[in-house]
């Protein structure tokens, strides 16, 4: 069961983030096989670290809270206060490069899972409740500038909401993982 794991940077945290990347590393190399979506945010000029994101599937929510909450960089205090919710992937694509991660949150509608095609989107997943009953927003990667990005991604949320989605936020990101 997939979930989204969202870790924004504390101010000033970039040295202890250095200085704790191989624990960061070691411990991600446990969950490899199950990471379909990790990487950094970053700032708007792309030269500073601004969080983490990793949408990881796991058995259940308790299994996802251990992931983030175990997570070395949480554990060092790096982190403000995680977002830790359930996802349904709808678009994978892997071999695309993303330059932006676009968040969307409305109030909880019944989930629905249209088929559309787009190409700019390299990822997208509904986030939903603990029962998948229903959807309370959405992150998308997607090859767009930020600037560019939430305009891309509002109508999609719109589709998947059957409203205007309340909050849309889109941070500069790529894609993760050991070189």
């Amino acid at each position: 069961m997939p979930y989204y794991v969202h870790g924004e940077d504390k101010p000033d945290v970039l040295a202890g983030l250095i200085e704790n990347a191989e624990k960061h590393w070691s411990y991600m190399d446990q969950y490899a096989d199950r990471l379909i979506l990790r990487g950094p945010t970053l700032s708007d000029d792309g030269e500073e670290h601004t969080g983490s994101v990793h949408v990881v599937d796991v058995d259940d929510r308790a299994a996802a809270e251990r992931f983030a909450y175990e997570e070395p960089y949480w554990s060092a205090g790096y982190y403000q206060p995680l977002t830790v919710v359930r996802a349904v992937v709808l678009v994978d694509r892997p071999e695309d490069a993303p330059r932006t991660l676009v968040t969307a949150e409305w109030a909880p509608v019944e989930a629905v899972s249209p088929r559309f095609a787009d190409s700019e989107l390299s990822f997208l997943a509904l986030l939903v409740d603990d029962d998948g009953a229903n959807s309370v927003g959405l992150v998308a990667a997607l090859t767009a500038l930020p600037e560019e990005a939430a305009g891309v991604v509002a109508p999609v949320a719109d589709l998947l909401s059957g409203q205007s989605a309340m909050l849309i936020t889109s941070h500069r990101w790529q894609r993760g993982g050991r070189s």
